[in-house]
């Protein structure tokens, strides 16, 4: 079906992304979306938290409402990418989306946020990791800590609180406040889109 643009609350990309009027993206010129990817209401992306390139080159603000990444850039300077995010990725409503940072040599530094495929981001939570891969599936109410690495297939459940630095393994459950790991998926934990079967359902079903 070929990407069409969305009268109501979401608007739909060339690349299918849709993203409600109501989220709040900040720095869209240093975010980039695979496509697919759902954004939902209230969400917060902070695309603003971006590392300086040497040569500081003037950031102009975006506009809240546009997840796309502009390839026409006023430099030749191509943007620092803040946060970058796989396809059919969801985020859900009141989630918010930060760079990690770190204190180096007496200057405070903003280091990218790499979300992979088809990963899942509940309700209210708050994502501050280095990278998230594949697969993996970050429950409500859930802090994911400063330079945190969740591996492919990962599982967060509601509420957790992963610490700073933490590398969760793949095909991993972890719970708790601070998390540890409670389990393995595939015992009574699906997989997060599954040959993209529920994260295809869930893509279909928003703006209907």
């Amino acid at each position: 079906m070929p990407p069409k643009v969305t009268k109501g609350e979401y608007i739909e990309t060339d690349t299918g992304n849709k993203i409600s009027r109501r989220s709040l993206i900040h720095g869209t010129q240093h975010i980039i979306l695979g496509g697919k990817t759902v954004i939902q209401a209230e969400a917060v992306i902070r695309g603003d938290l971006y590392r300086l390139q040497s040569s500081s080159s003037s950031s102009s603000h975006a506009h809240h409402n546009d997840g796309e990444n502009p390839s026409s850039s006023a430099t030749n300077i191509p943007p620092s990418v803040a946060i970058t995010v796989g396809r059919y990725t969801y985020i859900s409503r009141a989630a918010i989306l930060r760079p990690p940072s770190r204190l180096h040599r007496g200057i405070h530094s903003y280091y990218p946020l790499k979300i992979g495929d088809h990963v899942f981001v509940g309700e209210r939570s708050v994502v501050e990791a280095a990278q998230i891969g594949n697969h993996v599936h970050i429950g409500n109410d859930v802090v994911v800590g400063n330079m945190a690495i969740l591996k492919d297939f990962a599982y967060v459940l509601d509420g957790a609180v992963v610490p700073p630095n933490m590398v969760v393994p793949s095909f991993c459950v972890v719970g708790g406040r601070p998390a540890r790991i409670v389990g393995e998926v595939g015992e009574g934990y699906g997989v997060e889109g599954a040959e993209g079967g529920l994260a295809r359902e869930r893509y279909r079903v928003v703006g209907r």
